[in-house]
């Protein structure tokens, strides 16, 4: 069982934070909450190995983990990328232009529901078989009934393209993006940052959701960039690493994720703290960034005294149990971690 993160958050010695980092050439002074950082993802995936070898609760005694949701310490370990994955990228047609659509699909509306849907009414969900009319008959049906299309994990702004709903508007974007290059352009990136760039180009694509998008893209076999190349924090990202490192770290985000990345190993075993990863995977730039988010909200009731950037003080979550969420880890075959 996972031991109780509070007993150790007022530690002294070897378990205190250490006095100065440097990173990107500023010295930076870690508070409390970097070490609760450590702490907080050793005990996550220890909750999540505990869940997915199906042992019986309690998988922690740690009251904030136990009452609150937090996302795994491995994005493509969450439910919604493990349905993508396996659901949506790795099933059905192989063809670049199949997959890229399928997958801008999905995570637009980013709601499992929304794709059974989808799938339930028109068949196979490809573009070479795409019509406006078709998708935006079953969507609006779905809205007349009062049937939520979208998760409330990450909102995609609707673009501004001549509609008069949110969700036809969003089809009008992926419209857009096929045919005017994108699947081709994100093929042919040299970098990580190149492909993000082709997203970033188009409208209510900002910086965070154009990341996120050439994470998911990334995962198809297609593609096969390093989840080391390249990361851009998210506001709950940049409230994360506030706590950590208070606002002298402010405008050098990008270079802290990395620096976290870079020097795991060391700090897992300075705080004494078992980490073997997802099956021998270390964390990636990705991961480090998706903890900051989940630290930042672990930190409103762990260390109410530090301060992010936003403001919030509780966590609005709560854990529920649900075991339809219950599946066999899946991931891109190319990782090599399928058995």
């Amino acid at each position: 069982m996972v031991t109780l993160l509070q007993d150790r958050l007022t530690a002294s010695g070897q378990d205190a934070p250490p006095g100065r980092v440097r990173v990107a050439g500023r010295e930076l002074r870690p508070t409390p909450v970097f070490d609760t950082y450590w702490r907080f993802a050793a005990a996550r995936q220890a909750v999540y190995e505990a869940r997915l070898e199906g042992r019986e609760q309690p998988w922690t005694n740690d009251p904030i983990l136990a009452r609150h949701r937090f996302t795994n310490c491995y994005r493509a370990a969450d439910r919604v990328s493990q349905a993508l994955i396996a659901d949506v990228i790795y099933s059905g047609p192989q063809a670049w232009e199949e997959v890229f659509f399928r997958t801008l699909l999905f995570k637009i509306f980013n709601k499992e529901s929304t794709w059974r849907l989808l799938s339930r009414e028109l068949g196979e969900v490809c573009w070479s078989g795409y019509t406006f009319a078709a998708y935006d008959r079953v969507l609006s049906a779905a809205f007349a009934r009062g049937e939520r299309l979208y998760s409330a994990a990450y909102i995609v702004p609707p673009p501004q393209l001549g509609e008069g709903r949110k969700h036809r508007n969003h089809l009008r974007l992926l419209e857009m993006m096929m045919t005017s290059g994108a699947p081709e352009r994100v093929a042919e990136a040299v970098t990580m940052q190149d492909a993000y760039e082709v997203l970033l180009s188009y409208p209510a694509l900002g910086p965070f959701l154009a990341y996120q998008f050439t994470i998911d893209l990334n995962y198809a076999p297609q593609l096969a960039f390093s989840e080391m190349d390249f990361v851009v924090p998210g506001p709950g990202a940049r409230d994360g690493i506030r706590k950590c490192f208070g606002p002298a770290a402010d405008g050098i985000e990008a270079d802290v994720i990395r620096y976290m990345a870079a020097s795991q190993e060391e700090q897992f075993a300075r705080l004494g703290l078992s980490f073997t990863g997802l099956k021998g995977r270390a964390l990636q730039l990705i991961d480090c960034q998706n903890l900051f988010c989940e630290v930042d909200k672990y930190a409103r009731v762990a260390h109410p005294d530090i301060a992010g950037i936003s403001g919030r003080t509780r966590i609005k979550q709560a854990y529920r149990r649900d075991a339809a969420a219950v599946r066999a880890a899946w991931f891109p075959p190319k990782w090599g971690l399928n058995t």
